[in-house]
């Protein structure tokens, strides 16, 4: 069945098809995955689709207790992020175990962020990948509070972020969300609408990663350098549980849009 799965992640089927068969090789591998002991006893032969997909919720577990105690809105952020990614009952069980278990006081995140590493090995853009759900997850909890920061900073270092990369991600994240919540916002002013519409442009401009003042020749590269970082079918080849393929393509698209709003106010061609 596993060989299977390594079948369909090499020609990039459909998203979604491997989910349960995913899902269904973390239970045969650790049958006691809803306790911390159980997560941290996962065997070292997994593959990287079951490495990337354990780490990232207990990684999460672990960075909502990070202040000390797990609050009600990073719960619901972590059930929203298991919605987006459409998981059916028995996928979103297993997620919510290795959430449990990044909460123990037991779990070690730097054992786990090292097999992700040797798991991923010069897989770059999947790690990036990673860091960014992490973020999207603390942001839309309780924002990344001064220990959160501290825990996903260490996680990003060591799976090769620098900290010039790491501040430009969060950004990034931080301008689409205030943007996100000024559009939706009831009963906006006119001059709070005014705003956001001011605002877009410097959310395209945290999307693709660069100030507002690079030239645009360097414009064109953020946007090449970000469309290759988080292509869907170079990522899920590389190793992404296709469950997380749709956030990458969701990910492309706000490139796209981020680089034809600059583009169009800049007059390029």
């Amino acid at each position: 069945m596993w060989g299977g799965l390594i079948g369909l992640l090499t020609t990039r089927s459909v998203w979604g098809a491997v989910v349960g068969a995913l899902v269904g090789h973390l239970l045969e591998q650790s049958g006691a995955l809803g306790t911390a002991s159980g997560a941290a006893h996962v065997p070292h032969s997994i593959s990287i689709s079951d490495e990337f997909f354990r780490t990232t919720f207990e990684l999460m577990g672990h960075v909502a207790k990070a202040d000390g105690r797990v609050t009600e809105a990073q719960i619901d952020a972590a059930r929203r992020l298991m919605h987006d990614l459409n998981l059916g009952p028995r996928e979103i069980g297993v997620a919510i175990a290795c959430f449990r278990a990044g909460k123990s006081t037991a779990y070690d995140a730097n054992l786990s962020v090292e097999r992700l590493r040797e798991a991923c090995g010069q897989r770059h853009d999947l790690l990036r990948a990673f860091i960014e759900l992490q973020l999207r997850a603390a942001l839309a909890g309780n924002g990344v509070s001064p220990p959160a920061r501290a825990i996903l900073m260490r996680v990003a270092e060591r799976l090769g972020m620098s900290g010039l990369e790491f501040a430009h991600m969060q950004a990034s994240m931080r301008a689409r969300a205030q943007a996100s919540r000024q559009r939706h916002g009831a009963g906006a002013s006119a001059g709070t609408r005014s705003a956001a519409g001011a605002g877009s442009l410097a959310e395209c401009y945290a999307e693709l990663e660069v100030d507002a003042h690079v030239s645009d020749q360097e414009v064109v590269k953020a946007y090449r350098r970000q469309m290759s970082r988080h292509h869907p079918d170079k990522l899920v080849a590389n190793g992404l549980p296709e469950s997380m393929a749709q956030m990458a393509k969701e990910k492309t698209q706000r490139i796209q849009e981020a680089y034809e709003g600059i583009r169009a106010a800049r007059g390029m061609r």
